[in-house]
């Protein structure tokens, strides 16, 4: 398959119009289950639209960190928000970002390039779409052993590189990654607040991503605009449906449908 790493030349408003619906499915996604809006942007870029995988990446992690950066506003003003530990999941996931944007950078001039990044999608989709259905029983995982403290440090700064690599590589991974993470490591802290936390993780690392992927031409402008112009109208949709459809019919079938396209990405 060949990829574009532009946007394809206007036939009519059509292609306009079919990223800004994109970005609609991808923020009712979001405010419907609270993630899905990287599990599914980046490979429907990629998988429909034609989009070269790096494009897609990176203008997907400034999409995200547009998208969320509201959020963080309004998990902050009701408390939900753990500093401490949003502080724990970037001391790994920052470090492990820039040096994922380092090798990328050096790995750009060999001709598996694209495929790299790809794969390392299909990953990520299946590992989200895993913690997703990991959840569907309301049972925690607990990872602290029984004497341990209130915030394992060890286990919070890995899992925010593993993260961080992941989310980086492939834009995936910020939101049921990244829940599934904290409900693991805090299983005493409220789900609101799990959340909250997330979502002030998520804001900074594909922020700093984004940039990174801006910096290695990664980003196209035109595709951001009309990405962000659909997505907000889209979570206010998805927060409106939220209370008519049960979660775990919306996350069984947001898992299923990243598998599907996780098996697309690899085969």
């Amino acid at each position: 398959m060949a990829f574009r790493s532009v946007l394809p030349k206007r036939q009519g408003c059509f292609m306009e119009w079919s990223y800004a619906i994109s970005g609609l499915l991808g923020g009712a996604l979001v405010g419907l289950t609270g993630v899905g809006g990287g599990s599914l942007m980046t490979p429907l870029l990629v998988m429909v639209f034609g989009i070269s995988p790096s494009t897609a990446v990176g203008t997907d992690l400034l999409y995200a960190a547009a998208t969320k950066a509201s959020g963080v506003v309004v998990h902050a003003r009701k408390n939900n928000i753990d500093w401490k530990a949003v502080r724990l999941l970037i001391l790994g996931s920052a470090p492990a970002s820039l040096v994922t944007l380092w090798v990328l950078r050096d790995v750009k001039p060999v001709p598996h390039f694209e495929s790299l990044i790809q794969y390392g999608l299909g990953i990520a989709l299946v590992l989200t779409a895993g913690a997703l259905l990991c959840g569907l029983s309301g049972n925690r995982c607990n990872l602290q052993p029984d004497n341990a403290t209130s915030y394992p440090v060890g286990l919070t700064v890995a899992l925010g590189a593993l993260i961080g690599l992941l989310v980086t590589v492939s834009s995936v991974g910020a939101g049921a990654l990244g829940t599934a993470v904290l409900i693991a490591l805090y299983p005493k802290m409220p789900i609101p607040r799990i959340v909250g936390t997330d979502i002030a993780h998520a804001v900074p690392l594909t922020l700093l991503a984004g940039l990174g992927h801006l910096s290695l031409g990664h980003v196209n402008y035109a595709l951001l605009v009309n990405l962000l112009l659909g997505s907000i109208p889209g979570i206010w949709l998805g927060s409106h449906l939220n209370a008519h459809i049960p979660e775990k019919l919306s996350r069984l079938l947001l898992a299923t449908l990243l598998l599907m396209i996780a098996a697309k990405l690899f085969f």
